[in-house]
């Protein structure tokens, strides 16, 4: 019954609820009484709980004053009235009536004082009967028989009290108890939230919890902004889904955040993917919109991607939470990093969807100072954020990880190599499952080339670490919708130096390089090979790696006359290729032998194009003497000149020939002598095909001739 009095706090008024349902109890104790003056009195009424125990009890003058209970929540604060108090406030959110109150105060009762249960069993004639049952409820609260029966309705399964679990009915051990037997139990996240904890039902716990403040973002982007703005205001006046599109989670429960302190609310977070695996989910998404409208606080649906495979279990919770979905009243936000469908069709509730795009350039720069204070001090912080495209929590995670290892070393501050390592470990590792990752070795030293290949490879290098300069502070990121990604061409013979190249590039810009595994692409299947590069590409835009396309020529070839279905389909993988590579906006290299082989149209959409040369006597020389380690043994006699001038031979085979010339120096326990490499030489041409003449060999061709 809600009054217009003042309390100091919710609790207080719920005492005094307390107190009022006291005194019906204590009405029925005297009715019970005068009822039995006429009859024998029984020694055994209540199985042993006296007359002057129940008296005692409901004459105690200290019982449900708020004085004697000094755990309340919420001690301090301004006075509220009934209508404003958790009691109050939870019969106006679940449409409770007057008795509906008063039976969720009877089943608090022994909740707060224990000797309720003994009052119970005396008037119910039962020391078993500890609990109130619906009769005594009913016996209690409605003057005749006609208003009991009316009054039953408010427990049939579908009325309030059961389907937001406000309570529970047990049975006293029999099947098919009368519904007048069965007990009536408040549910204990119920009794904590009347009591002024402030927490989720313990049951949700591993699924769902309230959002915690997060530092990450400490202000939205303008865009972002306005997205809140707009969401508070609608929301003030009926509800909706707010579906969040984009990869950057932090950034989408950042929005929601703000949008529930706006209208000054907290926010429920779901961690849907577990959804799948949960037991006896109905009953959990039941509780989950009870504990949402218990505290006015709207459900965050994390990744509601991972409901979207065609999956029996994931199927019927997808099937439980569109459910959900659809009979929640107030403001839901449903986060996805792919498009969903319409979630609620043909409902009246309104259904926004809104795009949230990955930090930008200079947002990523300002997070990661965020994140490292002063340590960000002497930092290559917008390099760092030029070549490393995180979402703000990987940034975070990220951050996290390098101060740890600079702990590891004794340090206080993480390097800038801390932070690069970090960066990786953060991105996607899916890509592998595709590709294969290159552990770069090789550095500028390592590499021969004519001056101009080897200037537009630190060019490459440039563009990357300085798109942050050109594409945000210049604004040609406003002038290019597609096309802000880096392609790139190495074309030239077997063993010229293309992947040597891409393992510098990689180095160099601390990114890691991933080497397409062709044969898990190229599928006879028709589709199929969409589907992987589609793959491909989607998750090479996670890892912050650089693709590597070996043999390039044979998926990236010239489109031909359609002469049958195979010719159609093949111009089709190359027409999708070509789309893919102009959306995406990481860095591509295209390795081929045959650059002729190649599509015009790719050519065309190539920021670079490097020729690796065959080299020349001068540029083999030069690989002759930066091939073997400063720790190889090698003797007086050993001539790279002659080895240069003869055998003209690729960077690839040099390194070959090398390698073998050590193994046998190491097999005979000597050092590397010119009859090593002459040996290991004949072995080389062996293995391309080519012979091994006199005019080649010179004075070494007997030890190659067999004579």
């Amino acid at each position: 019954m809600i009054t217009h009095q003042s309390y100091r706090n919710s609790l207080e008024y719920l005492l005094s609820e307390l107190r009022r349902i006291t005194a019906l109890l204590s009405a029925r104790l005297q009715q019970m009484r005068a009822d039995d003056e006429s009859t024998t009195e029984d020694e055994f009424r209540g199985l042993y709980v006296s007359e002057e125990e129940v008296t005692r009890l409901l004459a105690d003058p200290n019982l449900f004053l708020s004085g004697s209970y000094t755990t309340n929540i919420e001690k301090s604060g301004a006075p509220v009235d009934a209508a404003h108090s958790r009691l109050g406030h939870l019969q106006k959110v679940f449409g409770l009536s007057p008795f509906e109150l008063d039976v969720l105060l009877i089943a608090l009762a022994p909740e707060l004082e224990l000797r309720y249960e003994r009052l119970y069993a005396y008037l119910q004639d039962d020391v078993t009967r500890r609990r109130p049952s619906v009769d005594l409820a009913l016996r209690l609260l409605c003057p005749g028989l006609a208003g009991q029966v009316a009054a039953r309705r408010c427990f049939d399964p579908d009325a309030p009290l059961l389907t937001y679990r406000l309570i529970e009915l047990s049975e006293d051990g029999q099947k098919q108890t009368s519904l007048l037997a069965r007990f009536i139990k408040l549910d204990e996240g119920v009794v904590a939230y009347l009591l002024g904890e402030v927490h989720l039902d313990s049951r949700l716990r591993g699924i769902a919890e309230f959002a915690t403040e997060n530092n990450s973002y400490q202000h939205l982007l303008p865009e972002a902004q306005e997205h809140v703005n707009r969401l508070s205001e609608l929301a003030q006046d009926e509800g909706f889904v707010a579906t969040l599109l984009g990869p950057d989670e932090a950034m989408k429960r950042k929005l929601a955040t703000e949008v529930c302190e706006k209208l000054n609310v907290p926010m429920i977070v779901v961690d849907t993917p577990l959804l799948t695996t949960w037991p006896k989910l109905e009953n959990h998404l039941r509780l989950l919109r009870r504990e949402s409208l218990l505290w006015s606080g709207p459900i965050y649906w994390s990744s509601f991607e991972s409901l979207l495979k065609e999956e029996t279990p994931i199927l019927e919770a997808r099937r439980l939470v569109n459910r959900l979905l659809k009979e929640q009243e107030g403001l839901s936000f449903v986060s996805t990093n792919q498009p969903l469908p319409p979630l609620l069709p043909g409902q009246n509730r309104r259904e926004f969807r809104i795009s949230l795009v990955m930090p930008g350039y200079s947002e990523r720069q300002r997070l990661w100072e965020a994140q490292l204070g002063d340590a960000a001090i002497g930092l290559d912080l917008e390099g760092l954020s030029s070549r490393f495209k995180l979402s703000s929590s990987q940034i975070m995670a990220a951050a996290a990880t390098a101060h740890h290892v600079a702990i590891w070393r004794g340090e206080t501050t993480p390097s800038i190599d801390d932070l690069e390592a970090a960066c990786r470990s953060h991105s996607s590792q899916k890509l592998t499952d595709l590709a294969r990752k290159l552990t770069p070795h090789y550095r500028w030293n390592d590499i021969v080339l004519p001056f101009d290949q080897k200037l537009m490879l630190r060019e490459i290098c440039e563009q990357v670490k300085n798109r942050s300069t050109v594409y945000e502070k210049w604004g040609f990121d406003r002038k290019l919708s597609m096309g802000k990604g880096l392609n790139v061409i190495f074309a030239g013979q077997s063993g010229t130096g293309k992947t040597m190249s891409a393992e510098i590039i990689g180095n160099e810009l601390r990114m890691d390089v991933y080497k397409i595994d062709l044969s898990n692409v190229v599928s006879k299947y028709i589709g199929e090979t969409e589907k992987n590069l589609e793959k491909i590409f989607t998750e090479a835009g996670e890892s912050n790696g650089i693709l590597f396309f070996d043999e390039a020529d044979s998926l990236f070839g010239k489109r031909s006359e359609v002469k049958d279905a195979h010719d159609r389909y093949a111009n089709i993988e190359t027409g999708y290729l070509l789309q893919k590579m102009e959306e995406y906006d990481g860095i591509v290299i295209l390795a081929t032998n045959l650059r002729k082989n190649l599509d015009d149209a790719f050519v065309r959409r190539m920021h670079f194009m490097i020729e690796f040369p065959f080299p020349e006597e001068e540029d083999r020389f030069e690989i002759w003497r930066r091939v073997f380690p400063q720790d190889t043994p090698l003797v007086d006699d050993v001539d790279l000149r002659f080895m240069a001038r003869q055998f003209k031979i690729a960077g690839g085979n040099i390194k070959n020939i090398a390698l073998t010339s050590a193994f046998l120096a190491a097999s005979g326990g000597e050092q590397v002598h010119m009859s090593h490499l002459i040996r290991a030489t004949r072995r080389e041409f062996q293995k391309i095909g080519k012979l091994c003449t006199q005019s080649d060999f010179g004075p070494y061709f007997k030890l190659v001739s067999g004579q």
